[in-house]
């Protein structure tokens, strides 16, 4: 019987020192990519978790904007501390609050022109940054060993 999900895991998969290789560089990637993100921003003179609540309120699926609760799972943050993200947002004319036409106890948030014009440009130069890197790194993932051991995966039990 395994102890842990963890076990069950490293027993699965047989790891190559090149697989640790190519995840450290896929790891570095996302990383310098989330760098540059964030001082993108910040030289347009947002904060960078303002420029998060910015996509998660465009990219909402209902155009009447999304809730604080909506936008803490977009977030991953607690919903006080978004709350508190948005009022700076507001401050700043990027985004503003309005009641919920069906249901005036909810607030919804949508962009401000100004902060659909800031989203705009990043966004765009975002799209222009993953242009680049994709083909850095599409073939990070080509070669890692996805198949669980012969050996072990099949004795084991769930």
């Amino acid at each position: 019987m395994l102890s842990s999900w963890y076990d069950y895991i490293v027993l699965r998969y047989s790891l190559t020192d090149d697989d640790y290789k190519k995840l450290l560089a896929f790891r570095t990637g996302l990383r310098q990519f989330l760098r540059w993100s964030e001082q993108s921003a910040e030289r347009l003179g947002i904060p960078p978790a303002q420029h998060q609540l910015l996509l998660a309120v465009r990219g909402h699926a209902n155009k009447a904007g999304p809730t604080i609760g909506e936008l803490s799972g977009y977030l991953l943050s607690q919903q006080h501390s978004v709350s508190e993200l948005v009022q700076r947002a507001s401050e700043a004319g990027l985004v503003e609050r309005h009641q919920d036409p069906k249901d005036r106890r909810i607030s919804r948030i949508q962009l401000t022109k100004k902060g659909g014009d800031a989203l705009e440009l990043l966004s765009a130069m975002h799209l222009e940054e993953l242009s680049r890197l994709a083909s850095e790194m599409s073939g990070l993932w080509e070669g890692l060993n996805f198949e669980p051991r012969k050996s072990t995966a099949s004795s084991l039990k769930t």
